[in-house]
């Protein structure tokens, strides 16, 4: 069984950072997108930045894109999620998630595994 676990989250103020990671343990599975989203408070589920293999050009929303940057292990067991510059607007709990198939975008039932969330406070 895969299990994917967040860490790294926290409490921050404007203008700080955190690196999020996500390690996967269970059956060696070749994910072939691996992604971020979060989801702040009254708010539903969104994509923040995902990577395929077939595209390896990261996409990044709008909203972090120039301050967020997602990156990965070698070997694709543990991925991270580098937040620069954050706002309170970013706050949410982010969840990664691995899809086995190639996906290009964030359409949630194309990812196959998720973690339980870590949550990110950005708060002066």
């Amino acid at each position: 069984q895969v299990q994917l676990v967040e860490s790294g989250g926290g409490a921050v103020q404007p203008g700080g950072s955190l690196r999020l990671s996500c390690a996967a343990s269970g059956f060696t599975l070749d994910f072939q997108t691996i992604a971020w989203f979060r989801q702040a408070p009254g708010k539903g589920r969104e994509g923040v930045s995902y990577v395929s293999r077939s595209h390896p050009t990261p996409h990044y929303a709008e909203s972090v894109k120039g301050r967020f940057a997602i990156s990965e292990d070698n070997a694709r067991r543990t991925w991270y999620l580098q937040m620069n510059n954050l706002k309170p607007e970013d706050t949410a709990v982010y969840y990664c998630a691995a899809a086995l198939d190639y996906t290009l975008g964030y359409r949630e039932f194309e990812y196959n595994y998720w973690g339980q969330g870590t949550q990110v406070t950005v708060s002066s």
